[in-house]
Parts: C-alpha cells; structure tokens; sequence
C-alpha cells in the first residue's frame, strides 16, 4: 500500500494530471474560438456552414471545414501558447543562470592555460 501511494503522490503523475485538466479545458476554449472564427468566415462568404460545400458534384464542405478548423487550431495554439510560453523560457533561462554569461570562452581560457604555463617555467 505504501508504495502506491508513493506512486500516486509522485511529482509527474500529479503534473501530468493538472497538465492533462488544463489541455481539455484550453481545448474547450480553442474549439469555442474556433466556431466563432468558421461563423465569421462562413456569414464573409455567403455560406454560413461549408458542410454542404460542393465542387463539381462533390462534396468538399466537411474536408473544408475540418482544413480550416486546423488551420485555425494551430494558429491560436501557437500564438496564445507556444510563442509566449517560448519567450518566458528564454526570459528564465537568462535570469536564472547569471553564470551562462560569465563562462569564458575558448580563447579565453587558452589565454589564462598560456598564462598559467609561462608562470610555472619562470619559478
């Protein structure tokens, strides 16, 4: 018993949890956004729902609707989620590591082994 619940109680699975509540919700939310843009689009040109779009005899609305839901899907999930949570990383990352500017180079360090060298020949 006591090794289930450290199983239950370990760090990613009860991330994984919230990670997993907070993408069906955020789901939720792109997929709502997602109808008012396809209404938009929909009520611009004429055709308030593109199922029963037809090219030559044959019916393209569902790929159509489904092509732009994607499109669209992928537009707000990179430009609400991935673009800012990239640059909060990088802000972090620079902020949390004030050593990752201090580290020399390579010929920096060259330099202070060259320097090390002629110091112990001249002793």
């Amino acid at each position: 018993m006591k090794g289930f619940k450290e199983f239950l109680l370990r760090g990613n699975l009860v991330e994984l949890a919230v990670a997993f509540i907070m993408a069906t919700a955020f789901a939720a939310v792109v997929t709502a956004f997602t109808q008012i843009i396809l209404d938009l689009i929909g009520l611009a040109g004429g055709m308030p729902d593109f199922s029963n779009a037809q090219i030559g005899g044959v019916n393209v609305g569902v790929f159509l609707t489904a092509l732009i839901a994607f499109l669209i899907m992928a537009t707000v999930v990179y430009f609400g989620l991935v673009l800012p949570y990239n640059k909060l990383r990088e802000r972090f990352d620079k902020e949390g590591d004030p050593e990752a500017d201090a580290t020399p180079t390579s010929e920096e360090l060259l330099v202070e082994i060259r320097d090390l060298l002629k110091q112990n020949r001249n002793l």
